[in-house]
């Protein structure tokens, strides 16, 4: 995914689903975990099958768990979608680069 994140141009459901993505938070941290860059592909199958591939900004998190029930809850949510598995993966690592502008100006970097 790029550094600035755009939802434009996608497939509705697409959409419906990174605009869920968008309503997830780390508690630590005051931006959405879309913006964080923490979301690495998301893909749809014709049936509605979400496959979202997601990373933490520390593989030490202590609210790992929570944030990807959150994210596999929220994306279930959608109309449209049948199922989802949420994959939390580590390659590449989460870096701040990864954020987009909007991210780093609230986080004041």
């Amino acid at each position: 995914m790029s550094a600035e994140p755009t939802t434009a141009g996608l497939p509705p459901l697409e959409q419906s689903v990174l605009e869920a993505l968008k309503r997830v938070y780390d508690p630590e941290i005051p931006v959405n975990i879309h913006d964080l860059g923490l979301i690495y592909s998301l893909e749809i199958s014709p049936e509605g099958f979400a496959t979202v591939k997601m990373t933490l900004t520390a593989p030490g998190c202590p609210v790992a768990g929570s944030i990807v029930a959150d994210v596999d809850r929220r994306v279930r949510a959608v109309e449209g979608i049948s199922g989802a598995t949420v994959e939390l993966v580590w390659d590449p690592p989460w870096r701040p680069e990864m954020m987009s502008k909007l991210a780093r100006v609230m986080l004041g970097m």
